[in-house]
């Protein structure tokens, strides 16, 4: 079975194998991955694989609504938490974000509904057949980042808003020849 070549391990072949790139709708769950997205910033998807569960238990199970009403304590208590990435500014743009995610959701009434606008409500389908093809910036992404920032959102540059565009996705760049690229 041919698969994207950044899959490379375990955690790599079931988050490819099931989740990256395809359409995801469900709220709580967009949120979980902006979060990890934004997370990621500067490191290793990988890295942020292998700290999911933590970050999942650590963030209320991505509850937007609870991590919207963290307070001070709640950063400190994240900063010492090992399972997770501790990063203040990432942590305090996580408490932010929740807070700018409920404000988008009573605008839109789902947050589904104006994630997905960028991309016209379809996913974007790339063309690649090597890792290194794949931009790392979108006109798309790029709208999508500038959008999210005027809203007040942090920790959403072009660059993290494309990353999660494939995690979630708005854009399917599954490699020529990858048995997921057409299943999605």
């Amino acid at each position: 079975m041919k698969r994207c070549n950044w899959v490379y391990d375990e955690i790599h072949i079931k988050y490819h194998d099931k989740e990256w790139g395809v359409p995801l709708h469900n709220d709580r769950k967009l949120f979980e991955f902006l979060v990890l997205d934004s997370m990621q910033s500067g490191l290793s998807w990988k890295i942020v694989l292998n700290k999911r569960k933590s970050f999942k238990k650590s963030f209320d199970n991505f509850d937007p609504k609870k991590v919207a009403c963290y307070s001070e304590k709640d950063v400190k208590r994240l900063l010492s938490d090992k399972g997770i990435i501790r990063n203040r500014r990432k942590i305090e743009s996580a408490i932010n974000n929740a807070k700018r995610f409920l404000e988008v959701k009573k605008e839109f009434k789902t947050f589904d509904r104006y994630i997905w606008s960028f991309t016209n409500y379809k996913t974007v389908k790339g063309n690649f057949r090597k890792w290194d093809d794949i931009p790392a910036v979108t006109k798309e992404s790029q709208a999508m980042s500038a959008d999210l920032r005027k809203r007040g959102f942090t920790f959403v540059g072009p660059t993290v808003c494309y990353a999660y565009m494939q995690t979630i996705g708005m854009a399917n760049d599954h490699l020529v020849g990858c048995f997921r690229r057409n299943q999605i």
